[in-house]
């Protein structure tokens, strides 16, 4: 089972589609008390292969059983034979075990191409630009990769066309650059700081590169700007110190400077393994900004 955010598992199912391959989409259409996805979240489930949940746990095993079974029976009438859609109830504590207590409705509907045209696109939890491609820069992307955001992935160690040098320095290789999801661009630049320029008012930033001087370059214009969601910067509190002493050397208020965040991450979280970093920087932006969509 793959779970990926709403861009991502439409392209997939696009690919689907193009292959012929019949599937069945699962949405929550109706909610009553405790559950475990809101409206709108929605599974794909082929003869072989799972995108997406609505929810885990028992309700979802059963729910792709019956998907498998209505194709199975398709299966047996012909080769371009789909199911008809249909709605069915589920009371999530007396008949599946389940302790959320609430009730939901399932709508299952055949794949087609005018199904996943209109399917509505979940608003962006935030938009990040993510400077930096090491190994914390990339843990960061693992975990992007499941969620409704979008992502500048900047980095100004190597030309453009010059993917190997990456894979030597270990950044990201071709097959990883290749396989971002769509709500991921791949940014290589060889001027980091003027893509700051660019950035969508209200942006999310993390600064995580190789050198602290082009860290210091970034954040300043990152600074300047003074529209951003958040302005994170790698580091330590003596790293801190030191950003907050240049920057003003550098003619920046103490009320710009204020808004820069050295170290990321939640407090209480301890630990220095690029993962560790990872989640708990995300966990951050996550906290900054409103659940919306399922």
């Amino acid at each position: 089972m793959k779970t990926r955010n709403a861009l991502a598992l439409q392209q997939t199912v696009q690919q689907w589609l193009s292959q012929g391959t019949a599937a069945v989409l699962i949405e929550v259409v109706r909610i009553k008390g405790s559950t475990p996805r809101n409206v709108g979240a929605r599974m794909v489930v082929s003869a072989d292969e799972v995108l997406g949940t609505v929810g885990g746990g028992h309700l979802e095993w059963r729910a792709i059983a019956l998907a498998r079974q209505a194709l199975a029976e398709c299966r047996q009438t012909g080769p371009q034979t789909l199911p008809a859609p249909w709605q069915q109830d589920f009371a999530l504590g007396p008949s599946l075990g389940q302790c959320c207590g609430g009730a939901l409705t399932l709508a299952f509907t055949p794949l087609s191409a005018a199904l996943v045209s209109s399917w509505p696109t979940p608003p962006s939890r935030f938009h990040l630009d993510l400077h930096g491609a090491g190994h914390v820069g990339q843990a960061i992307i693992q975990i992007l990769g499941g969620l409704d955001c979008t992502v500048r992935w900047i980095d100004e160690r190597a030309a453009p066309d010059d993917l190997t040098s990456y894979a030597q320095a270990g950044l990201p290789d071709t097959a990883t650059l290749a396989s971002l999801p769509p709500h991921i661009q791949w940014l290589p630049t060889d001027q980091a700081e003027a893509e700051v320029q660019d950035a969508p008012a209200g942006a999310c930033h993390l600064v995580l590169t190789h050198r602290h001087d082009l860290d210091l370059r970034i954040v300043r214009a990152i600074l300047q700007r003074g529209d951003a969601g958040f302005v994170g910067l790698i580091g330590s509190q003596t790293k801190r110190a030191q950003f907050r002493r240049r920057l003003a050397e550098q003619d920046l208020s103490p009320e710009q400077i204020e808004t820069m965040t050295c170290p990321i991450g939640l407090d209480g979280i301890e630990g220095k393994e690029p993962m560790v970093i990872a989640v708990s920087a995300v966990a951050q932006l996550l906290r900054l900004t409103p659940l919306q969509g399922p």
